[in-house]
């Protein structure tokens, strides 16, 4: 990571990257998208699925290659490496496509869902350390006033609980009331947002009629937090051998072959 990255992940608990994505990258995983999207029901591979309201596309980050390799990405992988202490796993990645109809979500975090023991963020020998963190890579634009990701700058790092009283008890209808302190923020299609799971954040409705909002989130924690993956067996065969390593559960000790690359290339 950067200086500047690193400085503006701490007191945020998130970071947009922009231009992650290279324009070939983007048509590319838009086409992969497209066609997981207009598949049906029943002639999905194993192991994919869409919830009913057709919102969450289960395993997306392995309906294609150019999907699968965004769990790697260059830009994405220094960080990846950095907030794990070079011990990583990836957990899994959901499609999730906004339209008009989905309502909007509550603010939410793990450490209000779970308790303060269920993750943690610390900082030492210069670098940041977050054993429950997501990045969203948006094949979509956002403009003000569509809508999507809620965030409370700096939640991360709360030592109380957020009263019920503060931003409506976490529930925000409308851009035009949003309360002072929860920002909406806005990308580009082929950004990215890097945000840790104790940071509060929601999303607000989408807008839009004629547009959608299409990201894939990817999840990361160190490879001996939890229980090793639970993505089935279907859906495993069809990775390149680096994610299967990278899913893999390890003990605190163990290194990992791809840790040691720069740059992870997908066989």
């Amino acid at each position: 990571m950067t200086p500047e990255q690193r400085y503006l992940f701490d007191i945020n608990g998130y970071l947009h990257l922009p231009n992650v994505l290279r324009e070939s990258q983007l048509t590319a995983s838009r086409s992969a998208i497209e066609r997981y999207i207009a598949t049906p029901d029943n002639q999905l591979p194993e192991g994919f699925s869409r919830s009913e309201n057709k919102k969450n596309y289960e395993n997306g980050f392995a309906f294609d290659k150019v999907l699968e390799s965004l769990v790697v990405h260059p830009v994405l992988w220094p960080i990846i490496k950095e907030f794990t202490h070079e011990r990583p796993a990836f957990s899994r990645g959901t499609l999730l496509v906004d339209t008009h109809q989905h309502g909007p979500s509550h603010l939410h975090c793990a450490r209000e869902a779970y308790g303060w023991q269920s993750t943690r963020y610390d900082t030492r020998e210069g670098r940041i350390y977050c054993d429950d963190f997501a990045i969203f890579v948006y094949f979509d634009d956002v403009f003000p006033g569509d809508g999507g990701l809620l965030v409370v700058p700096g939640s991360h790092k709360a030592m109380f609980d957020r009263p019920p009283s503060l931003f409506n008890n976490g529930a925000i209808t409308d851009r035009a009331d949003l309360p002072t302190g929860v920002v909406n923020v806005t990308l580009k299609a082929g950004d990215a947002v890097v945000m840790t799971e104790m940071l509060a954040h929601g999303t607000l409705q989408w807008k839009p009629k004629d547009r959608l909002r299409r990201i894939l989130v990817l999840r990361y924690r160190p490879q001996f937090k939890g229980q090793p993956s639970f993505v089935t067996e279907a859906i495993r065969d069809r990775l390149s051998p680096e994610t299967q390593e990278l899913m893999a559960h390890a003990h605190y000790t163990h290194v990992k072959e791809i840790v040691k690359k720069e740059v992870v290339q997908l066989s």
